[in-house]
C-alpha cells in the first residue's frame, strides 16, 4: 500500500485567507482565546476611510446652519428684518432666500448618496429623497429671484445688470434645467439603463459647476449689498472702516466658501462614492458592512 505522506506545502492554506491570519501562525495551538483577543487589530483602510466621511459629513452639516443662521443675523439685525411690500425689507428675502435653497441645501443634496447608511439598501427612496431636496432648493432659489426682480420694479431700478446678477440667474436656469433632466433620466422608469450611463458624468460635473456657480454669485452679491449699503451717510460708516456689518458680511462670505469646499471635497473623493458607481479598483464599504 501506498504511504501517505505529509502534505505538501502548497495545500496549506495562505495567510491571508485567514480572518487573523497574519497574527495566528502554525505551531501556536496552545495560544489561548484570552492572548488571541489581547492581540490588537489595527483599523482596515475602509473604516478610516467611513470615519473620515462622516467627519466631514458633520463639519458640512454644521457649516450649513451657519450659514442660513448668518445670513438671517445679518439681515435682521443690520437690514431691518423682511416683509413682502415692495420695499427694500422684501429684498432682505433675497440674499436668505439664495443662501439656503442655491447653496445650502443644494449642497446637502448632491453628497446625499455619499452617505454609507444609504448604501446596501433600495435605491429609490433615496432617489425621490434626492429629487425632493434638489426642488426645494429650486423653488426657494425661484422664490428668492422673485424677491429682487419684484423690489426692483417697485423702485424703478433695472434688472440684471450686474456681473452677480448674471453669474445668479446663469446658476439657476442651469439649476432648472439639471432637475428636470435629472427626473426625466434617472427617475422615470422608461428611461433606458444606457442613457443613463451615458449622462450621469454629465450629471455630476454639471452639479458641480452649478454649485460653484452659485457660491460666485453669493459672494459677489454679499460684496455688491456691502458696497451699496456702507456708502460712510445716514449714520453709517464706510465699507473701507470695516464696521462690525462688513465683518460680518465677509466671514458670511468665508462660511459659503468653506461650505463649497466641503461639499466638492465628498463629490471628488472616490472612496466615497457609492459602491454601484465606485471604480472597481477602489472597493469600499460601510463599516457596519465591515463588521459583518
Amino acid at each position: 500500500m501506498r504511504r501517505v505522506g505529509p502534505a505538501s506545502p502548497s495545500c496549506s492554506p495562505a495567510p491571508d485567507s485567514l480572518p487573523l491570519g497574519h497574527l495566528v501562525t502554525a505551531g501556536r495551538g496552545s495560544e489561548t482565546s484570552s492572548e488571541v483577543q489581547a492581540v490588537s487589530v489595527p483599523d482596515s483602510p475602509g473604516m478610516r476611510s467611513t470615519v473620515s466621511f462622516y467627519i466631514c459629513y458633520l463639519l458640512l452639516l454644521c457649516l450649513g446652519v451657519a450659514c442660513v443662521a448668518c445670513v438671517c443675523v445679518w439681515n435682521s439685525q443690520w437690514r431691518g428684518g423682511f416683509a413682502w411690500n415692495g420695499s427694500a425689507l422684501q429684498f432682505n428675502w433675497h440674499p436668505v432666500l439664495m443662501v439656503t435653497g442655491l447653496v445650502v441645501l443644494y449642497g446637502y443634496g448632491a453628497v446625499l448618496y455619499r452617505v454609507p447608511l444609504t448604501w446596501g439598501q433600495n435605491k429609490l427612496p433615496w432617489k425621490l429623497l434626492h429629487a425632493t431636496l434638489m426642488l426645494l432648493a429650486l423653488l426657494l432659489s425661484v422664490v428668492g429671484l422673485c424677491a429682487v426682480f419684484d423690489f426692483h420694479n417697485h423702485t424703478k431700478k433695472p434688472n440684471l445688470y450686474s456681473l452677480h446678477s448674471w453669474v445668479g440667474i446663469t446658476a439657476t436656469a442651469l439649476f432648472a434645467f439639471q432637475w428636470v433632466a435629472g427626473v426625466a433620466v434617472f427617475l422615470l422608469p422608461y428611461s433606458p439603463v444606457s442613457l443613463r450611463k451615458l449622462l450621469k458624468p454629465v450629471h455630476v460635473w454639471l452639479g458641480g459647476v452649478i454649485l460653484s456657480l452659485s457660491i460666485i454669485a453669493c459672494v459677489s452679491g454679499i460684496n455688491e449689498k456691502l458696497f451699496f449699503s456702507l456708502k460712510g451717510v445716514n449714520g453709517t460708516r464706510p465699507y473701507a472702516d470695516l464696521p462690525p456689518e462688513a465683518w460680518f458680511g465677509n466671514s458670511l462670505g468665508v462660511l459659503i466658501v468653506a461650505f463649497g469646499f466641503v461639499v466638492l471635497k465628498i463629490l471628488s473623493n472616490h472612496r466615497w462614492q457609492r459602491p454601484d458607481s465606485a471604480p472597481q479598483e477602489m472597493p469600499y464599504s460601510p463599516l457596519h458592512q465591515e463588521d459583518n
